[in-house]
């Protein structure tokens, strides 16, 4: 994501492409296996954050300075919800019992501000149509089947959520909850398509026999929903961020984007029912985890998040980061906006949130 916006980490400066000079050592991109559940990459996040904390501190201590060091992190998409989970949770995994983990916001006492772009909070069904019907992201990149897609853990995080009305049963419109297994067998999709036991073998090349296949199939199929669930449970908590951590959110909401889908429960067949303002990819109400609806709906958003400020921009999910407003502002709210002293907020125990802060393009 920040690639495409433009920057370029101390790796392209060890290749001798550019000289950065001395003091640029602390800006840094953490690559992660976007396959792997979040919750897991929320650990390895914690030991890339500490290593550079330790990094940087060392770098300021040659210089004179002693003072303990704070990141601000800029996410993109999937990676929002990484780092908010990681914020959280720290390095919790999801309990094996089922129960969610210990809100304690151990990430937080590293982060000072989260700048969050095109967040699906709410999910996104774009990620339903690659896990049922597969994923061919460029002309010249392969076709990956569904199969394949629906052995990633971490794109069952990315679906919306059943309350909110996105599947629909396409005979009766009443809503169906895709967080069932049973559905996806009675529909035949990703790891429960009988069409795709070609690619298990593949995937599976030490079990020969297709029932035992299938079973394997269904089974990580069960447990990647029921993490998913829970993965949503642990970041659907209302919970605001403590003193000294804000969250920041850019969006876009100008592109009609899928807001809900029809399910043919016979044939397995889904298609768009409804279109909402978003980014072509995660709706404005996904990105900002809004919790209205028309049976209930006020005019002042209701979310589990509490953002300090969020900004609207007419472009879609890849184009915000791209977008020369953005990069003027997030440089902004990285370098120039006036913050509190990390240890004056703890003291005062209260978060410099600006309750309705929003602005647009």
């Amino acid at each position: 994501m920040l690639g495409s916006a433009g920057f370029r980490d101390e790796s392209l400066a060890r290749s001798g492409a550019v000289d950065y000079g001395d003091d640029h050592f602390t800006c840094f991109q953490f690559g992660y296996d976007w396959r792997l559940d979040n919750a897991d990459n929320a650990r390895r996040l914690d030991d890339f954050i500490h290593r550079k904390k330790a990094y940087v501190e060392a770098q300021l201590r040659r210089r004179g300075i002693e003072r303990e060091v704070r990141f601000d992190v800029v996410a993109h998409s999937m990676g929002a919800l990484l780092t908010r989970y990681y914020l959280r949770y720290g390095r919790q995994p999801l309990p094996a019992d089922g129960s969610l983990p210990q809100l304690t916001w151990a990430g937080a006492r590293l982060v000072e501000r989260a700048i969050l772009v095109g967040p699906p909070n709410g999910g996104s069904l774009v990620v339903l149509e690659r896990i049922v019907r597969g994923h061919k992201p460029g002309a010249f990149l392969p076709r990956y089947p569904p199969a394949v897609i629906g052995s990633f853990p971490s794109v069952y995080q990315l679906l919306p959520r059943s309350r909110h009305g996105a599947y629909v049963d396409a005979g009766h419109r009443r809503q169906l909850d895709l967080f069932d297994p049973a559905l996806w067998q009675r529909l035949g999709w990703g790891l429960a398509d009988p069409r795709q036991d070609e690619v298990l073998a593949w995937l599976l090349p030490d079990v020969g026999a297709r029932n035992e296949r299938r079973r394997l199939a269904r089974a990580a199929l069960a447990r990647h929903l029921d993490r998913a669930r829970r993965f949503h449970a642990a970041l659907d908590r209302p919970a605001t961020p403590p003193a000294g951590t804000t969250l920041v959110l850019v969006a876009g909401d100008a592109v009609p984007t899928a807001a809900s889908i029809a399910i043919d429960l016979d044939g397995g067949d889904f298609e768009v029912a409804s279109r909402a303002p978003g980014d072509g990819i995660v709706l404005r109400s996904s990105a900002l985890m809004d919790e209205r609806r028309i049976s209930d709906w006020r005019a002042t958003l209701r979310s589990p998040i509490a953002w300090h400020a969020v900004t609207f921009f007419f472009d879609d999910h890849l184009g915000l980061v791209r977008d020369p407003t953005f990069t003027d502002n997030v440089l902004y709210q990285l370098l120039e906006e006036p913050r509190r002293p990390f240890d004056d907020a703890r003291r005062e125990g209260q978060s410099d949130r600006l309750p309705g802060t929003v602005s647009r393009k």
